[in-house]
């Protein structure tokens, strides 16, 4: 079983930074971004490898992902093998990669790795999101087997006054991952879906559930995006595809904690991710707060 990454967009929220360096290696604490999403990835049974959908225009990436015996071998020289054993760790990762000559939208982006998933599931994780704890897949891997290996993807509640900005989904509850009573939109309950509804309008809005961004997909979504049209935006979009998967197939949905993962999509997101991750770190806690200095440290305390 694969797992794809989209990684092939041109960052331009974080220009100009982003002309020199793809937005997935920019660092939260000591490890780029992306190789967070690669280890969450990796973290469900049976998930054997990652497929980063690249750009030919982000090759930082791929170097990123291979190993470099000169340079550990410059390190341990100096003495810094932990350091070297970190870099061999991030190189020898399974991680392959395709491309995406042709920005066409993230249905687009995943049909580029149709060949690499060999007509088994697949899981999507978007890349400027993580969950630090690489739970959520696992949960969805579960929901999936419990339901004759359905599709799965991952939603949390949003306010009614925001639903216009996220893709929803209609359906019922029809349980919990542990088989406890919850309601519908606790962390856990399982819905079966029965539509996907992009950005409605609250009034229209069939739950006040959206989708997270992590997707585990039956095979046959490749066959539809092979000849999905263009949607929203003039792009082939994955939710369109989805849609006539459910004319076929089942598909259910876990609600998960939106406070679980880390969003690093903006500046100011990333920026925020890397003072959680800092401040949930009990050796990174104290150097922190000292290089913050004391005035903006008594403002975040």
């Amino acid at each position: 079983m694969k797992a794809i990454i989209p990684a092939a967009g041109l960052g331009t929220r974080f220009l100009p930074s982003t002309k020199g360096t793809p937005k997935e290696l920019l660092p939260v604490l000591n490890k780029p971004v992306i190789q967070y999403v690669v280890e969450e990835a990796l973290e469900p049974a049976g998930v054997d490898g990652v497929v980063i959908v690249n750009s030919r225009e982000k090759p930082q990436i791929e170097s990123y992902f291979h190993v470099d015996d000169e340079f550990e071998s410059m390190l341990r020289g100096r003495g810094k093998a932990k350091e070297a054993d970190l870099v061999h760790a991030a190189g020898a990762m399974p991680v392959s990669f395709v491309y995406q000559d042709d920005p066409k939208g993230l249905g687009h982006a995943v049909y580029c790795a149709a060949d690499a998933v060999d007509d088994e599931p697949f899981f999507v994780l978007l890349g400027d999101y993580f969950v630090p704890d690489r739970q959520m897949c696992v949960k969805m891997a579960e929901v999936s087997r419990a339901h004759n290996n359905a599709s799965v993807i991952a939603v949390a509640p949003v306010p009614a006054d925001q639903v216009s900005r996220y893709g929803i989904i209609a359906g019922e509850c029809v349980g919990s991952l542990d088989g406890s009573e919850v309601a519908e939109e606790d962390e856990g309950a399982v819905w079966k879906v029965t539509g996907l509804v992009e950005k409605p309008a609250p009034e229209e809005a069939p739950s006040h559930l959206f989708i997270v961004g992590r997707y585990l997909l039956s095979p046959r979504i490749m066959d539809l995006l092979a000849d999905q049209g263009v949607g929203a935006g003039g792009e082939i979009q994955l939710t369109d595809a989805m849609e006539r998967l459910l004319s076929e197939e089942e598909m259910y949905a876990v609600v998960v904690d939106p406070e679980e993962g880390c969003d690093t999509g903006t500046p100011a997101a990333w920026a925020a991710t890397n003072a959680r991750l800092a401040l949930a770190d009990d050796a990174q806690r104290a150097a922190f707060m000292e290089a913050l200095g004391s005035e903006a440290a008594s403002k975040l305390a």
